[in-house]
């Protein structure tokens, strides 16, 4: 079960820090994929994390937002800085328990437990 928090509300150039809980969760091996979707427009991949700890990012998003993870407490944080309008979307964490392969624009089939997502919000 994973559960995301920490959305809300800012002015474009602030900042916001999600966190998606994973619960049950016992694999030591796993693909992190954060994920977003805006009204109107499909879901789109933003950032992910391996295991391992390799990250990767979405174009859009590269330079301001980072990745992390607790692996102890299985707790992934996406740090977003410097938001801009177009980043308001509704923003929600997958796992694959798996772990073969972890990038952004991954097949979102790959990912079997999905978070039911935190609204982040950012006027210009």
């Amino acid at each position: 079960q994973l559960a995301e928090s920490g959305g809300g509300s800012v002015q474009a150039g602030g900042s916001l820090r999600l966190s998606c809980v994973a619960s049950g969760f016992t694999s030591t091996r796993y693909c992190v994929g954060w994920f977003r979707q805006a009204p109107g427009k499909e879901r789109e991949g933003v950032a992910t994390i391996h295991s391992f700890g390799t990250v990767t990012y979405a174009d859009s998003v590269s330079g301001r937002f980072t990745i992390s993870q607790d692996n102890a407490q299985h707790i992934f944080y996406l740090e977003m800085n410097s938001l801009k309008a177009e980043d308001t979307a509704m923003y929600s964490c997958a796992i694959d328990p798996r772990g073969a392969a972890c990038y952004v624009g991954r097949a979102e089939s790959e990912y079997k437990f999905w978070g039911l997502g935190t609204q982040v919000t950012v006027s210009s």
